[in-house]
């Protein structure tokens, strides 16, 4: 018993050893722990801390719109009850080109329709103010003898007195409505000294408008050297109208002077058709007239301006040319390409925010048969943006016509926060990358 006693008492020494050095080594584990974590935790502070504020300050992705180009709109061809005869040309004032034509480069004896040249080229010499009449033009015993000498040269005339005063404006009713060719002659006389001074004037307002296929040899157009082509004629048509004295004077069905008594238009279309304006031209083979018409298309009025040269009479003319205004008018429509609203493009952000551009208004043009109406979309990408931010433009095309609207955004594209800019770096970094290189 003593001896077992004493072999139990003596294992002692030995197991105290043993828990001290187990002791030591939990300690060591302990101290590479906490300043494993610390050196962690420091990295995550240095390290993280340079990539929090990169992600945060970076600039978002910019969302790339997807278009809607919308087609194009064409009409059917309008078909055109076009004369047999002679030399034509059709026109529309602000439209390109010629809506229809023959012969339209042939130069044509253009008879009285030279008279119109005659009133711009005075016109331009002596301006009438809007609301007056222009200076006052004394008549004479020579304008008398002007008168009687058209008379024995089967001319056209409108009659004068000896001592009566007219306005100008009043003197070009007589020229243009009767279409005196006496009258042609006196106001030559009284605004460039003779009849040649007015032919020079002419020639070099002709060169000056572009009229190169247009000749003139007199004031009144009796002589057949007196020529040009329907296309120029139309140009003139268009100058004319341009002018507000000569576009009311040409579309006066008479007027009464007291010096004169009353004065018939001798354009017999003049009220019927559409038809305001403009001058007839006769030679002693031919019957023309360099016509206008306005028509009601749409919210708008179209005007058009065309001559017809070389008619066997008057009433042959007339009735070509009504037939051909009947098939013309039908031919101009409105078309509405663009709704004030409508979607024309569309994003979508990586962060889950989408708009739409819209147009901002509506566009509609008036079209000449098969003119195709062309819509472009022009789309910007973008990255951030309020709500009604103009973000693009819509143009709409039709022949000369062009109509730009603006693009704008329905609704915001706001930042995406803090919590996706952290969640995204690659994105971001694509974005850094990509302005960069910009």
């Amino acid at each position: 018993m003593t001896g077992a006693s004493g072999s139990t008492a003596g294992i002692a020494p030995a197991g105290a050893g043993d828990v001290a050095a187990a002791r030591k080594r939990v300690y060591r584990r302990r101290r590479i722990l906490v300043f494993g974590s610390l050196a962690l935790v420091l990295g995550l502070l240095v390290g993280g801390g340079v990539y929090t504020a990169n992600a945060l300050g970076a600039p978002v992705p910019a969302a790339v719109p997807v278009v809607e180009q919308p087609a194009p709109i064409v009409a059917a061809p309008q078909q055109l009850a076009l004369p047999g005869f002679g030399g034509y040309a059709v026109g529309a004032i602000g439209f390109d080109g010629l809506l229809a034509a023959g012969n339209a480069d042939q130069q044509m004896a253009s008879a009285s329709i030279t008279k119109v040249i005659t009133s711009l080229v005075i016109l331009e010499q002596h301006p009438i103010a809007a609301g007056e009449n222009g200076p006052d033009i004394q008549y004479t015993d020579a304008d008398v003898d002007i008168y009687w000498d058209m008379i024995a040269q089967n001319g056209s005339v409108a009659p004068v007195e000896a001592g009566a005063t007219l306005s100008l404006r009043e003197s070009l009713d007589a020229l243009l409505l009767p279409s005196g060719n006496n009258y042609a002659i006196s106001l030559a006389n009284w605004a460039f000294g003779s009849e040649q001074g007015l032919v020079d004037a002419a020639r070099v307002w002709l060169d000056a408008h572009g009229l190169v296929n247009t000749r003139i040899a007199d004031a009144s157009g009796l002589s057949l050297d007196n020529v040009s082509t329907p296309a120029d004629l139309v140009k003139l048509g268009e100058l004319a109208l341009a002018d507000p004295v000569l576009a009311e004077i040409v579309a006066t069905q008479k007027v009464d002077i007291p010096e004169l008594g009353t004065l018939e238009n001798s354009n017999k279309l003049l009220g019927t058709h559409g038809v305001d304006g403009i001058k007839t031209g006769t030679t002693d083979d031919a019957a023309n007239l360099l016509f206008s018409a306005d028509y009601a298309v749409g919210d708008t009025t179209v005007t058009v301006v065309g001559v017809l040269l070389g008619g066997e009479n008057h009433a042959m003319l007339r009735e070509a040319i009504a037939t051909l205004l009947d098939s013309v008018a039908p031919g101009f429509h409105q078309v509405t390409p663009l709704q004030a609203g409508q979607e024309l493009a569309s994003y979508d952000t990586p962060w889950g925010d989408s708009a739409n551009a819209r147009a901002a208004d509506g566009a509609s043009v008036v079209v000449w048969s098969d003119t195709p109406v062309e819509v472009e979309v022009r789309a910007e990408p973008l990255a951030l943006a309020e709500k009604g931010a103009e973000v693009g433009s819509v143009i709409v095309r039709a022949g000369a016509q062009e109509i730009t609207v603006p693009l704008v955004l329905d609704a915001e594209i706001d930042d995406p926060g803090t919590w996706w800019r952290l969640q995204n770096p690659s994105g971001l970094e694509a974005q850094a990358a990509q302005s960069g290189s910009e």
